[in-house]
This record gives C-alpha cells, sequence and structure tokens, in this order.
C-alpha cells in the first residue's frame, strides 16, 4: 500500500513580535525571514517550505496586523489579510508574556470567518511561569473554535515538533509542490535584500528602521566564484542619510559587514557587497514607490496557489 502524502499552505499570523518569523526560520533550519525587536519587521509573505518524506507545508510568513498609517501600512495589513483565504491551515501566534489585548481581539474577529482549521500557537512560555501559562490558555480557548493548543518556545524548541506533527495531520492529501531541498520560492535577490534590511533594524533606533527599504540591482559571479552583490538602502530624508551611514562611514560599513556574512551563508560563496545609502522623499505613502521596491500585490499570485486552484478544480471535474 502506497503511503500517502499530505501537503498544503499554512498561513502564520499575529501581532507585531510574537516570535512568528523565528519559528518560520527555526522549522526550516535556515534564516529566510528576518529577525528585529522593532515591529512591523516582517512586510512582505515570505513563503518557506517544509518538506518531510510524508509532508509538505508552505508557510506564509504574514506581517503582523497593526492599524495602518500610511500606504505602506496599508499594504502590509492587506498582505496579512489576503494570506488567510490562501490556505490549508492557520497558525495564531500570541506572545504568553504578554496579556491579550485589543490587537488580539482584533485578529480574532478577522479569524471568526475562516473555514480552515486554526491552531492557537503560544510562544514564549520560557518567560512566564507555569502558573501565568493557565492564565494565558484560559484567556483564548474558547475565542475561536481551535483545532488545537500549543503552548511553545521557538527559542528552545519546546512542543515545536508536536505542533508540527499535528499541523501534518490536519492537512490534505496533496502533491509535493517544490523540490525537497527548496526552502523559499522567493528569489535569491529578495532574500539577500531583506538579510540587508534586517541588520539596519538591528543598529539603528527610533524612526530609521521604519523609513529603510533594500533593492538589489545586481548580483553576479566573477572568474574566482566569488559573488558581487550591488544593493542600494532607500531612506525618506537626507538626515536619515546620513545616520545609516554613520561617523566615517562606520555604520554603513559595520552593516555590510553582519550582512555580507548571513549572505554568505545562504549563497556558499565568497561575497563581494557594495551598498549605497539613496534618498527618496517619503516613499512609504506612493504606490508607485512600494512597487518600484518590491511590495507589489501581483506577487502574491503565488504560482503554487494558482496550481493547487487548478488541480482542485480538475479533480472535482473528473468526479
Amino acid at each position: 500500500m502506497t503511503k500517502s502524502f499530505k501537503s498544503g499552505f499554512v498561513a502564520i499570523v499575529g501581532r507585531p513580535n510574537v516570535g512568528k518569523s523565528t519559528f518560520m526560520n527555526y522549522v526550516l533550519g535556515q534564516k529566510i525571514a528576518i529577525m528585529s525587536d522593532k515591529a512591523q519587521t516582517t512586510r512582505n509573505k515570505i513563503q518557506g517550505v517544509y518538506t518531510k518524506d510524508n509532508a509538505q507545508i508552505v508557510f506564509l510568513d504574514t506581517p503582523g496586523i497593526h492599524k495602518p498609517k500610511h500606504e505602506l501600512g496599508e499594504f502590509m495589513v492587506k498582505s496579512a489579510y489576503s494570506a488567510l483565504k490562501e490556505v490549508d491551515a492557520v497558525l495564531f501566534m500570541v506572545n504568553v508574556s504578554e496579556k491579550r489585548g485589543p490587537g488580539d481581539d482584533f485578529i480574532i474577529e478577522k479569524l471568526k470567518g475562516i473555514k480552515t482549521p486554526i491552531f492557537l500557537v503560544l510562544n514564549k512560555i520560557d518567560l512566564v511561569t507555569p502558573e501565568v501559562l493557565l492564565e494565558r490558555v484560559e484567556s483564548y480557548k474558547d475565542a475561536l473554535d481551535f483545532a488545537g493548543v500549543f503552548p511553545i518556545s521557538v527559542l528552545q524548541g519546546n512542543n515545536v515538533n508536536e505542533l508540527m506533527e499535528a499541523l501534518i495531520e490536519a492537512l490534505p492529501e496533496g502533491p509535493q509542490y517544490y523540490p525537497a531541498d527548496q526552502i523559499t520560492d522567493h528569489p535569491e535577490y529578495f532574500v539577500v535584500s531583506e538579510l540587508i534590511r534586517e541588520k539596519i533594524l538591528q543598529l539603528t533606533q527610533e524612526e530609521i528602521p521604519h523609513s529603510v527599504a533594500v533593492t538589489v540591482d545586481k548580483m553576479q559571479k566573477d572568474e574566482f566564484d566569488k559573488v558581487h552583490v550591488y544593493a542600494n538602502i532607500i531612506v525618506e530624508r537626507k538626515s536619515q542619510k546620513g545616520i545609516i551611514i554613520g561617523k566615517g562611514g562606520r555604520l554603513l560599513k559595520e552593516i555590510g559587514t553582519r550582512a555580507r556574512r548571513d549572505i554568505q551563508q545562504l549563497l556558499g560563496n565568497k561575497v563581494y557587497l557594495e551598498l549605497w545609502v539613496k534618498v527618496e522623499k517619503d516613499w512609504r505613502k506612493r504606490k508607485s514607490n512600494l512597487q518600484e521596491y518590491g511590495y507589489k500585490e501581483t506577487d502574491y499570485r503565488d504560482c503554487a496557489l494558482v496550481f493547487l486552484c487548478a488541480l482542485k478544480d480538475l479533480l472535482s471535474y473528473r468526479a
């Protein structure tokens, strides 16, 4: 008897900074989603691919849901909501070290119309006592008809395997959409730009992190197999450009040094990274700039999802 193979698309939703990107990076065993203590770190629906002998899960790591303040904010929230319509299961992740708040209630209301299985994931249990954990579980467990409730610690790996097993169990039988060794459907240019942006988030303060976009103009190998990466850091004001460059160019050099390490690990080659800082006034408020810097709604009509819909239609037609 042939062993069944399960596959599907899973959205990870939750307030900013509950650990969604950290979770996906942990599960995949490699960094594809950037991490920072700054809110609204993830701006696109990054697709991570998790493959085992009996299953494949395509994760959508959505932007943290929040009230939008500008065009970029509108884009991020729209991106998060659209993911919910495309998936076979949803992980609703909360930070167990914080009480349930209006932001969580806002997301719960949005999830009430979802027909697919929803798993409640209470992350960061390493930061609370068992008594507090029990209180948090009680405050959430009746909010929705959850398919499962999983207290986890991504940093320590607690209960993550159990969650993954339950998730696979809930998925339908289906095809393997991606090769077993592929962990993301995003082109390398995108992942490289995100790694650079992560270092800016880590090294800057106040308004700078949210005023920055990164684009990669060119990536090419030389005769010695070294990859040359040419990237632009886009800011909104001239004063921000000075901050990013730093005194004597020190901060820009540190951003480059840290980013180069991660890019080399990603590509498996030595990397020469050249960074330029450019000013584009109020770029977050203009849709034309959002599209130019890679925030395009059409990018989220993922080919695999189109294929999935076509396959389901074909099977139902044959039936």
